[in-house]
Order: structure tokens, then sequence, then C-alpha cells
């Protein structure tokens, strides 16, 4: 047990605390705006997401992660089942109906998606190098995949779809396939972008077009958010307004402050260091997580590591693009930041882990390193 702690990522552990942390203050900072009969609501609800988060990933860290590869076909189908009952009787939230209702509180699966297919991708790929060739290996992944991807995007939550496209494309990448066949994975995502156009709804393809072209769009409309956001960021300064000053956020001109936008709430009140601070830290933590994959014991653990690395650096760069306006809106919360209990309690539970594959190394990280 004590070589196991001694064997802890803590740099990781710390840099997730540190995150973990600024989010709660600035969530803390956002609830005293809100109206009396909401007050504190946020940030008190984001604690407990946060102390269940603390208790998934404890329970994760003391797991063997290995116990996953035996479960990963069951948990991928009933992750496909819960997809399924979503479209059916989800509670629509924003223009989508990926939500489950639980009193109160709202569960949405899509997020737990995210990590059942990095566990079964991890252990599809591992398990089938031998038994599947290159092609055949790919095809299969890519339809078991693509099955997944469709149910999201049936919500319709593009967003998170693509964070999944991304999983898989960069698992499928580091399995080891030809050149050739990276040039047609290639092909096929343009292709694939630009029919999806076809099927957008008017609202998305105003999101991308005020990306594209900024003057084009109603800044009153489609691209109100991004304009907001852009103001807070720049309004912030070097030092920021300081927790609780922020004009754009206290004052509710910037939309979805705590989630989608959370992080131009953090430019404004802590300013360009603030920001430079958080973009830090997760930097440590693609640092961290790139080690871990590196002296992992097996392939399988190497591929979950870098499925969750994968998960995290689609979030971070899209959901901070979007907030600085170069990438189109697409709901993506940033993780440990962004308020909402789903999100962070299976990033919680990733780091658990991570947590595990560390402990079980053959060889330390400063001893490889």
């Amino acid at each position: 047990m004590i070589s196991k702690i001694l064997k802890i990522d803590w740099v990781l552990l710390l840099s997730t605390m540190l995150l973990l942390g600024v989010g709660l203050a600035v969530l803390y900072s956002i609830s005293m705006a809100k109206p009396d009969d909401e007050s504190l609501s946020i940030f008190w609800r984001q604690m407990i997401f946060a102390g269940i988060g603390m208790v998934g990933m404890i329970f994760f860290a003391a797991t063997n992660y290995q116990n996953f590869k035996l479960q990963s076909t069951p948990i991928y189908f009933l992750t496909l089942l819960v997809l399924i009952g979503v479209l059916i009787f989800g509670k629509n939230v924003r223009g989508t109906a990926g939500w489950i209702g639980i009193g109160t509180f709202h569960i949405q699966p899509v997020e737990i998606a995210k990590l059942s297919l990095i566990i079964f991708l991890a252990s599809f790929i591992s398990q089938k190098k031998m038994e599947l060739g290159e092609t055949g290996r790919l095809i299969a992944s890519l339809i078991l995949s693509g099955i997944m991807i469709f149910f999201v995007i049936k919500q319709p939550d593009f967003g998170s779809a693509m964070v999944l496209v991304g999983i898989w494309i960069g698992m499928t990448l580091v399995s080891g396939i030809s050149t050739k066949k990276i040039v047609a994975i290639i092909v096929s995502i343009i292709l694939i972008s630009i029919t999806g156009w076809f099927f957008m709804q008017p609202y998305q393809k105003d999101r991308i077009l005020s990306l594209v072209n900024p003057s084009a769009v109603d800044l009153r409309g489609a691209g109100y958010n991004v304009n907001q956001s852009m103001i807070a960021v720049g309004s912030g300064g070097l030092t920021g307004k300081g927790i609780g000053h922020g004009s754009q956020s206290q004052l509710n001109f910037l939309p979805e402050k705590h989630t989608d936008f959370i992080f131009a709430s953090i430019a404004e009140e802590l300013g360009l260091l603030g920001a430079l601070f958080v973009v830090g830290l997760f930097g440590v933590m693609f640092y961290r997580m790139r080690l871990i994959a590196m002296s992992a014991p097996d392939n399988f653990g190497f591929l979950i590591t870098v499925g969750i690395m994968l998960m995290f650096f689609v979030q971070v760069f899209e959901n901070i693009g979007m907030n600085i306006g170069i990438m189109p809106v697409t709901g993506i919360p940033l993780p440990l930041l962004s308020y909402g209990g789903s999100s962070l309690i299976v990033v919680m539970a990733s780091i658990g882990i991570l947590s595990s594959i560390n402990s079980r190394r053959e060889t330390t990280i400063s001893q490889e390193y």
C-alpha cells in the first residue's frame, strides 16, 4: 500500500486540485451575482460534485485498471443503451436532448460515453492487434466508434461528438497503423466534415460562419456569445479586475459564464496572468500524462492514458479556442473548471484511473526520466 502511495503522481494530483480550486473560486464569484433564490447554488452544487468526484478518483485509483479490460464490452453496450434511452426519455436543455433528470440534478450521459469509448477502444485495440489485420482493426474500430458518435450527434451534440472523433483518431494513430491509412483517415474526416455541413441546424452553421467571417454575422444574434467573451478576455488586462469584480460576468453580459465561457470569466477576473496560470497547469497535466503513458506496464494502460489525454486536450483546446474566437461555439466544458457534475465526476474518475496505471508501472517515472 505504501509503495503504491509513493508511486502516485503528486504533480498531476496537485495540478488537478489547483485547477479545481480556481474553478470553485470563480464559480463562487459568479454565484454572488445570481438572484437571491439562486445565490451560491452553483457554487455549492459544484462543491457537492467535487466531493463525489474525489470519492470516485480515490476509488478508481485503488482499483486495478486491468479489470476494465474484461468489462469493456459490457461497458460499451450499456453506454449505447443509455445514449439511446436519453434520445427517447432525455430532457432538452439548451436545444440538446442529452440530459437525464434526477430531482433537481441532471446527468449528461455523453460525458460517461467519452470515458467508456476510451476503455473500449483500449481493450479492443490491445486484444485484436494480433487477431485482426491492420485494415480489419481500423474498420471495426471505426464502425463501433461511429455507432456511439451517431447517437451523440442525434441529440444533437456536435461538440461532444467532436471529442469522441478526436479520441478515436488519436488512439488509432498511436496503435501503429501505416502512413497510407493515416492519409485515408484524414481524407475521410475532411469529406465527412464537408458532408456534415448539410445536416447542421441553422444556428450551428451561424456559429461556424461567425468564426470564419465575424462581420457577416449579427453580433446581437449568433455572434453575440463570442463577442462578449472576447470583450471579457480583453478587459481583464494583465492582473484582472479581481474575484467578484468582473463587469461582463457580474452584470450578466457574458452568456453561460459558468459553463461554456468559464475561461473568459477567469481571464476577466484574474487577468492574463491568471489565464496563463490555468493554461500552464493544463500543460503540466499533459506532460505528466505523457510520462504515465510512456511508463505504463502494458499496451492497455498505454492506450487508456493516451485516450484520457486526448479527451482532455480536445476539450481544453476547443473550449479555450471558442472563448477567444478561434474555434466555433460547441458547448464543450473546460475540464475541472466549468460548472457541471457529469463532466467533473468523469474527469476526476479519469485522473483516478491514471493514478491506478501509474501505481502499477514497472519502473518509476523519476528513474526513466
